[in-house]
């Protein structure tokens, strides 16, 4: 059989078949195994690239709720809520005495506004605050001076992050109507008209600010038609991140008998626990992950036991020709993990190209999101341990395959 001995033998032959030889062996081999039958590779892979896609659009979404770490930004700020809910209010008298506690350097306010502009589908996060004490305390926002000052001096002025002014058609100048749906005018209307006097953005061109609207809260707070004299939180600054514990503690004990006491945080954990009233983001990221790849290791395993049966009497002759036990398990195991990081590569691939896609419509909630290095590892390293697993039992047959039963079945 001189088709099967050019397999192993290592005499001298011409240039072309040596070229072939190197080519059916190790990569080259596996490569054309897999291959061999398209259709039910090709279905496998498309399997495999939503998973994958799936993979890095979750894990890309879930990471901010799930980080556990304070961004640079926000490491010397701390955020001060109601004790029994972030939905409860605060007395604006809390905020002098919030800035008297020692380690703290300056004190805002913001509230949760809500409200729709034209459509709800049209959401968007709208705050009042103190304009140039939130300026301050975030400056790695950017704003034009004269429109900071606009800001200060229109009662019914607002600045949004400048990307809404294409998503919506707006110009400076515009008179902008909010349907409120929390908080209603004095005279009943629910109909807040405003003036946009500004946009901000963040200072690192690299980095997107939050889409949100912020309006002057000394005009929301003598406008509106209950609650006066209350905010939704305070944000601090401390001179030293290191005593954030501490002074976190000091805040707290300030109004622990009070009508309203507080519980004060780090930005992330306020970040966490707001995201945490629509669920447990990541928990439900890693549930549906769990399900889809639990169905793709069936489904894997299924094309390569399908994929083995079929080439028993050629696992055959490749140990007749020499290949050892060890070698043909491992042609298999390869085989299946290249499937796999095959499949693996082309989801990271799209997903890296649709997550800027996606980044537009989450932005306004959480920020831009984006795929980090450290997904790009866990899908290959994932993708690397679901070919292991999936190829462990083909290639344990292989390895036991008995080459004159074997060459029966052929």
């Amino acid at each position: 059989m001189p088709g099967m001995w050019c397999i192993s033998t290592r005499a001298s032959f011409p240039t072309g078949r040596t070229r072939r030889r190197r080519e059916m062996s190790g990569m080259g081999l596996m490569w054309a195994n897999l291959f061999r039958r398209k259709t039910r590779t090709f279905l496998t892979l498309f399997s495999l690239l939503v998973a994958f896609l799936l993979f890095v659009l979750l894990r890309a979404v879930a990471a901010p709720f799930a980080g556990g770490g304070v961004s640079v930004d926000g490491a010397d700020r701390l955020v001060v809520t109601s004790k029994y809910s972030i939905i409860d209010l605060l007395p604006l008298s809390q905020l002098a005495e919030i800035q008297r506690v020692p380690g703290v350097e300056a004190v805002t306010h913001q509230t949760w506004f809500g409200g729709n502009y034209q459509d709800p589908a049209n959401f968007f996060p709208k705050y009042p605050v103190e304009p140039r004490a939130y300026f301050d305390m975030y400056p790695e926002f950017a704003i034009d001076p004269a429109q900071l000052d606009a800001f200060e001096s229109t009662r019914t002025g607002i600045v949004v992050e400048e990307g809404m002014l294409a998503r919506f058609g707006w110009s400076l100048g515009d008179r902008i109507p909010i349907e409120g749906d929390i908080w209603s005018l004095k005279d009943g209307s629910r109909l807040w008209q405003f003036d946009l006097v500004g946009t901000y953005r963040h200072r690192d061109p690299g980095e997107a600010a939050p889409v949100s609207l912020l309006m002057h809260y000394d005009y929301f707070d003598e406008a509106r038609s209950f609650e006066e004299g209350a905010v939704g939180w305070y944000t601090v600054r401390v001179s030293d991140p290191e005593q954030a514990p501490a002074i976190s503690g000091a805040i707290d004990a300030l109004f622990e008998n009070s009508p309203s006491p507080t519980k004060t945080s780090t930005e992330a954990e306020f970040a966490r626990s707001f995201a945490a009233q629509i669920g447990d983001i990541a928990l439900m990221a890693t549930g549906i992950l769990s399900a889809v790849f639990f169905t793709i290791l069936l489904l894997t395993a299924n094309t390569m036991s399908q994929s083995l049966r079929e080439r028993i009497p050629e696992l055959a002759v490749l140990k007749t020709v020499g290949f050892s036990d060890a070698r043909t398990s491992l042609l298999v195991v390869g085989e299946s993990v290249l499937l796999c990081v095959l499949g693996a590569l082309l989801g990271v691939g799209l997903g890296a190209l649709l997550l800027p896609v996606a980044s537009v419509a989450t932005q306004q909630f959480m920020g831009p999101v984006s795929m980090s290095l450290d997904i790009l590892l866990q899908s290959v390293a994932f993708a690397v341990a679901l070919g292991l697993v999936v190829g462990a039992l083909p290639a344990l047959t292989a390895q036991r395959l008995r080459i004159v039963e074997a060459l029966r079945r052929g």
